[in-house]
């Protein structure tokens, strides 16, 4: 029976690997998992409060179809939290979401059709590509620079055709930590106003971030463009598998009135999202917010240990992280030494056990040579893989 071309295409990295994994753990060996940014999977859980209030919503028969733009009072405290990063919103300007993903799948089917072309950070996270060629769009990547956390903004420009409909932020960066500064963001949204784009920037780790100074949102600078913010509660808030977040518009654009007015019918025909865990993560904003900095400080401990042991390893470098829990080491010639990064990323898992992400996976461009480690683990673990890896590199190299 037939199957869409563009549905055959799909690719998610992160996720696809874990089937070879599966494999090799089918043979008796023990598997160090460093592929997906869960939190809550090893061991960091909300906090009592926001569970109480999952529970409690159910006990008290909140169990039925919320609004489809999402629970009222959200969408206030969600307004609310963004304003305090510096964007103009109100809750008319902010629609619920089944996490980010949706969020993100609604925003490309409101803007991209057959022939668009839509610029995004290389490199980037999957599902970006993958919806903007669901929707007959093309990704197109610019550059980065990772140690700098930087963009380059004249190469930027120099990918802006008239078929370009927008541009993609990520910052804290997911798959390598780049965090971008006020005055980065602010040449950003420069450019896509200047070029009437729309700017679409996602903060799902926006308080997950080191090295002193508060996070600078795209909010803060916005002004009057039309800078659209994808976030949610996966992240800070350790509420991955209940799948919670949001669109937020800017207020002040007057050109994004028409997909503030059109979007939100995506919203209505999936009905609504889940209306108890919408009550947990309204609890999740009002409620106490310490145990957010124990969660940072915790992953910093472990950015701290994982980055100097790679760049120690033979054949290893790896830009500072400076937001999220991701690394991406660049392996040394790659193509050369191990057939590209998918090889390599394979030959880990095969001879060590040791499963990561291919970079190239986050785009071929930028990506490729790479490959992605999530620093979660306690670091006893962080340190056995990192054994593994040394070794690996010291065999191969042999």
């Amino acid at each position: 029976m037939k199957v869409s071309k563009r549905v055959a295409g799909v690719e998610y990295a992160i996720r696809d690997i874990v089937s070879a994994a599966r494999d090799v753990q089918r043979r008796g060996v023990e598997i160090d998992y460093l592929n997906i940014g869960d939190p809550v999977q090893f061991g960091f859980q909300p906090p009592e409060n926001v569970r109480q209030a999952l529970i409690n919503a159910v006990n008290e028969g909140e169990n039925y179809y919320a609004p489809s733009e999402g629970l009222p009072e959200l969408r206030e405290a969600i307004a609310k939290k963004e304003s305090a990063k510096g964007l103009s919103v109100s809750a008319d300007d902010v629609v619920v979401t089944n996490g980010v993903s949706e969020a993100l799948d609604m925003v490309i089917s409101s803007i991209v059709e057959e022939g668009d072309e839509v610029l995004l950070p290389g490199p980037y996270y999957p599902p970006y590509a993958s919806y903007v060629r669901l929707r007959g769009g093309t990704p197109v990547e610019f550059a980065m620079n990772l140690e700098e956390s930087s963009v380059d903004m004249e190469d930027i420009e120099s990918k802006i055709t008239p078929k370009t409909v927008a541009i993609c932020l990520i910052s804290p960066n997911n798959p390598s930590g780049v965090v971008f500064d006020k005055e980065s963001l602010a040449e950003m949204v420069r450019i896509a106003d200047e070029h009437n784009l729309y700017l679409i920037c996602d903060e799902i780790y926006d308080y997950i971030t080191f090295d002193g100074g508060e996070f600078a949102g795209v909010g803060g600078v916005a002004g009057t463009a039309p800078v659209i913010i994808l976030n949610g509660f996966s992240k800070v808030h350790l509420m991955t598998g209940w799948r919670m977040g949001y669109v937020a518009f800017n207020g002040a654009s007057e050109r994004l009135d028409g997909i503030r007015e059109n979007l939100p019918k995506l919203a209505r025909v999936r009905i609504t999202t889940n209306l108890p865990f919408q009550h947990a993560a309204l609890e999740s904003l009002r409620g106490p917010q310490d145990y957010i900095g124990k969660f940072v400080s915790e992953v910093r401990r472990r950015r701290d240990y994982i980055i100097p042991r790679l760049n120690e390893i033979p054949g290893i470098s790896c830009a500072m992280p400076r937001g999220a829990f991701y690394a991406f080491p660049k392996v040394e010639n790659c193509a050369e030494r191990f057939g590209g990064d998918k090889n390599f990323v394979m030959s880990l898992l095969e001879r060590k056990g040791v499963l990561t992400v291919h970079g190239s996976g986050f785009g071929e461009r930028y990506g490729s040579g790479h490959f992605r480690i999530v620093y979660l683990p306690d670091i006893p673990v962080l340190e056995s893989a990192m054994s593994k890896l040394e070794d690996f590199m010291t065999s191969s190299s042999s």
